[in-house]
């Protein structure tokens, strides 16, 4: 009997995206396969929204569907993708900034609260409250651990402007942590339950590209 592992597409992603984008039905599939945990994570972190992620990533991986036969080869495969998925999220950020956000509420900071609330909750609640180009910085940068260089390319700015938003989102950062921290943890919770990253075993979201153009 053949293993998952002993079945799965010897190709690398190259050769993947250029049989793809040569009729290959199987291609995009597989290359889905291999980085959907990754891509669903960076939309989920940077919408801080599982229905906004879901609808981020099926919107991006139709465009990679479609233009793999642009695709020239000047960055890596994942890079590619990295850079759709993340400006496929930043369109929807775009979008939803004229809906009004709700302030934190002001603190007594007499009053301590009964449980620390867990860090990654209080992390993640945080992160969404950043800026979308702060935020997509550190999601690159801190969270996914992109080198600096692979972060401007996946967003298409200069080094120095990805240095500069993840030092600005560090402080902000800093500042709402502190705030966050003083917050019950229920509440914390609720702020943060659309950041949280799980890590699908199937396909995130019900994400598909069958019926898209074609069969994968």
């Amino acid at each position: 009997m053949v293993g998952e592992s002993d079945a799965r597409d010897p190709r690398d992603d190259g050769a993947l995206l250029l049989a793809h984008a040569a009729g290959d039905g199987q291609a995009f599939a597989e290359l889905v396969r291999r980085h959907r945990d990754r891509l669903w994570a960076v939309a989920l972190r940077t919408t801080g929204d599982r229905e906004e992620a879901a609808d981020a990533l099926q919107d991006a991986l139709l465009s990679a569907f479609r233009a793999a036969d642009r695709f020239r080869g000047d960055s890596a495969v994942t890079t590619w993708l990295h850079r759709i998925v993340v400006n496929s999220c930043l369109d929807r950020l775009r979008r939803r900034q004229a809906r009004p956000t709700v302030p934190l509420p002001e603190v007594d900071r007499t009053v301590a609260p009964s449980t620390d609330p867990d860090t990654a909750l209080v992390v993640h609640a945080a992160l969404a409250q950043l800026p979308a180009d702060q935020r997509a910085a550190l999601v690159l940068v801190d969270l996914q651990g992109y080198p600096v260089a692979d972060a401007a390319r996946v967003l298409g700015v200069a080094e120095g402007t990805i240095k500069s938003r993840c030092a600005r989102g560090r402080a902000r950062l800093a500042v709402l942590l502190g705030h966050l921290r003083d917050h019950d943890p229920a509440e914390v919770r609720n702020r943060a339950v659309d950041a949280d990253v799980p890590s699908p075993t199937g396909n995130p979201s019900g994400i598909t590209t069958a019926g898209k153009e074609g069969s994968t």
